[in-house]
């Protein structure tokens, strides 16, 4: 079940990488290389940090021929249609969701501290979208304009670190915690939330 919901996360980067550099007016090549610098870029770097060899997704070539799989047909579907920027938005909420619980299981897998645990976890999730946006010359990245983004990713990562504590199956904990991150970053997306700006004080006191 893991594998597959992975799969799932890596293919919804994976089309929000074509998608950013469809708007970035890249050529389908350069949509392809987006495509697997957002699906695995957030699992390498947590691979490389707990000196995982090899690498994960280069002894896996289901993976691999999603990610191109989705690529081709995300980019054929853009020749016919024209997506609003919230659906890359959505897409990306997606990606996020299920590769931040999957990152938090890895690294419980290897047993590294809470405090560790959480930050592997919110880096697989937000690195692939940082790189796709650099890539694509989209700065700031998502995650530093979007307030709630890393925090959805971290609130998820706490849930499935206190799921497991309390013995909660894998498939449910997995669920649940993706569905956190996934409705934080929905409601963020819809309601405009964000976290206080320190700096309205500041402007207040300069005033």
């Amino acid at each position: 079940m893991l594998h597959v919901l992975y799969l799932v996360g890596v293919a919804a980067f994976a089309a929000s990488g074509v998608l950013a550099a469809h708007r970035a007016n890249m050529d389908p090549f350069g949509g392809l290389v987006l495509a697997f610098a957002a699906g695995v870029s957030g699992g390498t770097l947590r691979d490389l940090i707990l000196g995982r060899d090899p690498l994960y997704w280069t002894q896996d070539w289901i993976l691999l021929t999603v990610i191109a799989s989705v690529g081709v047909v995300t980019m054929v579907y853009l020749r016919f249609r024209t997506l609003p920027h919230r659906t890359l938005l959505l897409v990306d909420a997606v990606g996020l969701a299920v590769v931040t619980v999957i990152g938090a299981r890895a690294a419980l897998e290897s047993e590294v501290t809470p405090l560790a645990v959480l930050i592997l976890a919110v880096l697989t999730g937000v690195t692939g979208e940082v790189v796709r946006d650099v890539l694509c010359g989209e700065l700031p990245p998502l995650l530093l304009r979007e307030e709630v983004y890393a925090t959805a990713a971290f609130a998820g990562a706490l849930c499935y670190l206190l799921l497991d504590w309390a013995s909660v199956g894998q498939g449910a904990a997995t669920v649940v915690s993706a569905a956190v991150v996934l409705a934080l970053r929905i409601a963020a997306m819809y309601f405009g939330l964000s976290l206080p700006r320190s700096h309205s004080h500041l402007e207040q006191e300069q005033g």
